[in-house]
């Protein structure tokens, strides 16, 4: 047997550790003479997941990087993507034979390998890298890659020994601190990794380490301040930001150290509320010292009076009024930067700026007395008569409460699909986008998928060409074990139109179990209508290729007109064609009802079987509404072990939740038609438990609004059985699920307990993007006309008083609401959330929510007492909240 061969049986029986010893054996024709052979044999290996093919994997690995005399193949070839994964980089097999070529070859390739783009998360070539630079001498990659990889390891390096060094003195010994160390600053989501300590020994934690780097010269000091300065003014993450900032303390800067660094210190007031609260601390010692100029006091009010926190608010008033103090003769700037204040959406903000412009006025002269007149406009009507009688004039002429009138937005309209397709490029371009976008929009999803289907049935050639080149950058290599099936799988389908994949051949084996190839272990219901309307499109363009599609939706939220499906259920009819069962079902769950008779009549005029369920779906109102239940979530803790893998969260929770009864077998045809499991699985009975609890882990998926599309006339429906996810924003603190509320608050049906309460959720979301959604869901459905106001105002009480919401960020979201004009619809959320708030013993934060109704009440002029608010109004004190509620009770009295 020649050598050729005997390597190339030693890769398909995957005897890893023999390679190395079979490639020195051959010449350079010899090594050349087995990569086409070792080409193929990766084809075959590609998307297979059994022991064996892993083995052969790992063996081909090591094979092909000594086969390739070039570095760049080489590199190639070590670097590809489905040999990641499988952790055979890590073998010493694939060192042995790199380490075995030249010098310069082994530099080439761990050159070209760390600039490849790496996880940063047990990144499988940095070994090999590491051991080319350290053996060779060759200049350390300073790589995204290779600097994220290399500060996860030198920061667990002594992990197994028991942190026998601190990590300041691995980083004395190591050749690549100087290098490596400088380009951290530079890099995005290391924070959690530098935040990590490892003991309390001094040098052991990443900044202490810094910190001591620099007092022994090992870094430059001067330099090391100036990277951590221009890394917080960049901005990012809030545990990138805490991170850096923990080192910049560590350095401990001097005032003159400081002081050259004024600029830097004005921009970071501006960034996270940490970071902008250190740099606003810094800069008021430096103005006591007298270390600045004058006008970046007014400089820095211009940027922190502005701000939402107010802690900043009040410091930076508290700087201003010191200021003020020390150097009378600064009082005119001074209460001119106060006046920013005034429009601080906060009112006991309001008040305290003007309590500190009254402190200065005289000594800031009659001068300034024109603009703080103009500035003040914009304060609080609570504050209007303190304000005219404190600048001479009176302030607030146009009173809200004579002209209130409700802004709210207009009602979103349908906004259509548009035509279909024109071309097979256009298909294409189509397609390309869909795979290229990280969230694809329903309507290019939609648009696509029809388009493959109508030109199948056009001119399948044609087609299969325009689709080659998207095909050659996206090509099918299956669907993973823990993948759900989505937009994206919309390839499928195009690799079956091309030839490329046999949708009528039984789907890959994963542990003896055949499955379909868009279907994984852990699938959605959503995901399994997904791979049903993908599979059966699949196999029928490339069998009876149907003419379209019915249950391409007529506009974005996955609506579709009952004409248009009676129109393209007439063109079947006509076509003598069946629709797909999946395409059908689909159709009938996104069919809008309609009274108009022409339609009725037209739909009774269809002969075919599914032309005579649509008929009698539209006749009978398509699917009935399921009623919401409201129950409470409670379980405690159980007693079985915990696993390590997965927090038991829900033992620590107390959910108001709801339950529906589901549909059963759903309403079934003229000829006893039923829906099929899958779609019928979308609207099964459900209830909170512990296992539906158990089931919502890191591996599951949060919803999309192709889910949604899904469904478009059952949000009450989608808001019940996605309740879990919409509480987590606010009792778990996750982040994104609140996006979806927009989207079912522009769906059909009947908005109930279900969505209201997932708007009360998202209201008191932790995270103020998902606030912000809810807000513009709760804009949306009081401009259709379908909010409720007492309902989500109740709910919102009862959350309060359980702690699930925390009435601070309740009253920023609220705010919002009302700072866009929606002062009515905003107090018919708070009359009715204050009574649960207010009973008892009020909730941290609860002065604020009042202070918000007191503002909404006035603009609105909303009258009638609150018997809660009254009690809380006749209490002795004069605490905040016991002020926000005498002015509400006030204003309620008229």
């Amino acid at each position: 047997m020649s050598g050729v061969e005997e390597l190339l049986r030693a890769v398909r029986e995957g005897r890893t550790p023999q390679v190395p010893a079979l490639v020195a054996a051959l010449g350079p024709a010899e090594r050349r003479a087995c990569l086409p052979e070792l080409k193929e044999l990766r084809k075959q290996v590609r998307g297979e997941w059994s022991k064996e093919a892993n083995a052969r994997a790992g063996a081909l690995l090591v094979a092909g990087a000594g086969c390739h005399a070039g570095p760049a193949g080489a590199a190639t070839w070590i670097g590809g993507r489905d040999f990641t994964g499988r952790s055979w980089a890590r073998h010493p097999a694939l060192g042995e034979v790199v380490l075995a070529q030249p010098v310069d070859w082994q530099i080439e390739v761990a050159t070209r390998l760390a600039a490849r783009r790496g996880s940063g998360w047990n990144w499988e070539l940095y070994p090999l890298i590491e051991r080319v630079v350290r053996r060779t001498g060759c200049p350390v990659p300073a790589t995204d890659a290779f600097t994220t990889e290399w500060l996860a390891r030198i920061g667990g390096g002594d992990a197994r020994r028991g942190w026998v060094r601190t990590l300041l003195e691995c980083l004395r010994g190591d050749a690549f601190t100087p290098v490596l160390l400088p380009r951290v600053f530079e890099l995005a989501d290391v924070g959690w990794q530098l935040e990590q300590g490892r003991t309390d020994r001094p040098g052991d934690s990443w900044p202490a380490a810094i910190a001591g780097l620099a007092e022994d010269g090992v870094l430059d000091r001067a330099e090391l301040l100036d990277l951590c300065l221009a890394r917080l003014v960049r901005g990012g993450k809030p545990a990138d930001q805490r991170a850096f900032l923990a080192v910049l303390v560590a350095l401990a800067p001097t005032p003159d150290e400081y002081a050259r660094q004024v600029r830097g210190l004005v921009a970071l007031l501006d960034g996270l509320s940490v970071v902008a609260g250190h740099a606003q601390q810094v800069l008021a010692e430096l103005d006591g010292a007298g270390a600045i100029d004058p006008e970046v006091l007014a400089e820095a009010s211009a940027v922190v009076l502005f701000r939402t926190e107010k802690k900043l608010v009040r410091a930076q008033l508290g700087w201003l009024d010191k200021a003020a103090r020390r150097s009378p003769d600064r009082a005119g700037p001074v209460v001119l930067a106060v006046a920013e204040a005034f429009g601080h959406p906060d009112t006991a903000l309001q008040e305290r700026a003007l309590t500190v412009v009254a402190r200065h006025l005289r000594a800031a002269g009659e001068a300034v007395l024109p603009d703080l007149r103009f500035a003040a406009e914009g304060l609080n009507p609570a504050h209007h008569a303190r304000a005219g009688e404190l600048l001479g004039a009176p302030v607030g002429g146009d009173d809200p409460d004579t002209g209130w009138s409700e802004l709210l937005p207009p009602a979103p309209v349908p906004r259509p699909l548009g035509e279909p397709v024109a071309t097979p490029a256009e298909v294409a371009e189509e397609l390309s986008a869909l795979l290229a976008a990280e969230r694809p929009e329903v309507a290019v999803f939609e648009r696509t998928l029809d388009g493959l289907v109508r030109h199948a049935h056009l001119d399948r050639a044609a087609l299969a060409e325009a689709l080659a080149p998207v095909l050659r950058v996206h090509p099918w290599h299956g669907v993973g074990r823990w993948h759900d099936c989505g937009p994206a799988d919309i390839l499928y389908v195009a690799a079956a139109i091309a030839g490329q994949a046999d949708p009528h051949e039984r789907g890959p084996v994963f542990r003896k179990k055949v499955r379909s190839p868009l279907r994984g272990e852990h699938n959605t219901p959503y995901g399994r209508v997904f791979a049903a309307r993908l599979t059966e499109a699949a196999e029928r363009v490339t069998a009876d290729r149907p003419p379209l599609l019915l249950a391409t939706p007529t506009d974005a939220t996955g609506a579709l007109a009952a004409a248009a499906l009676v129109d393209r259920l007439a063109r079947y009819q006509t076509a003598g064609v069946e629709p797909g069962e999946a395409d059908l079902h689909a159709a009938l769950l996104r069919l809008t009802v309609t009274t108009d008779e022409t339609v009725l009549a037209a739909a009774d005029r269809l002969t075919s079987p599914a032309g005579r369920w649509a008929a009698r779906w539209l006749r009978e109102g398509g699917l009935p509404g399921q009623p919401s239940e409201r129950v409470r979530f409670a379980p405690g803790r159980g007693v079985g072990s915990r696993a390590l893998y997965q927090e038991r969260w829900w033992e620590d929770v107390k959910r108001i939740c709801v339950a529906q009864p589901g549909l059963g077998a759903g309403p079934r045809g003229p000829a006893g038609e039923r829906l099929g499991a899958d779609f019928r699985a979308l609207l099964e009975g459900t209830e909170p438990s512990v296992a539906r609890a158990r089931q919502q882990n890191e591996w599951l998926w949060q919803p999309t609004a192709h889910w949604a599309a899904v469904l478009p006339h059952h949000r009450e429906e989608l808001a019940a059985r996605w309740l879990d996810w919409f509480a987590d924003c606010a009792d778990r603190e996750r982040r994104g699920a609140a996006g979806l509320l927009p989207v079912l608050a522009e769906a059909g049906g009947p908005a109930g307990t279900a969505l209201h309460l997932a708007l009360a959720y998202g209201l008191g979301a932790r995270f103020p993007e998902d606030r912000t959604a809810a807000v513009d869901a709760l804009l949306v459905l009081a401009a259709r006309g379908h909010l409720d106001g007492a309902l989500l105002g109740r709910e919102l009480g009862v959350l309060v008083t359980e702690g699930t919401v925390k009435p601070s960020r309740l009253t920023q979201a609220l705010a919002v609401a009302a700072g866009t004009g929606a002062y009515g619809t905003v107090w018919s959320v708070l009359a009715p959330a204050l009574p649960a708030v207010l009973s008892g013993e009020p909730p941290r934060g609860a002065a604020d929510l009042v202070g918000t109704a007191a503002d909404c009440a006035r603009r609105c002029a909303a009258r009638g007492p609150i018997a809660e608010v009254g009690e809380v109004a006749a209490r002795s004190g004069t605490g905040r909240l016991v002020k926000e509620a005498r002015a509400l009770r006030d204003v309620l009295a008229g």
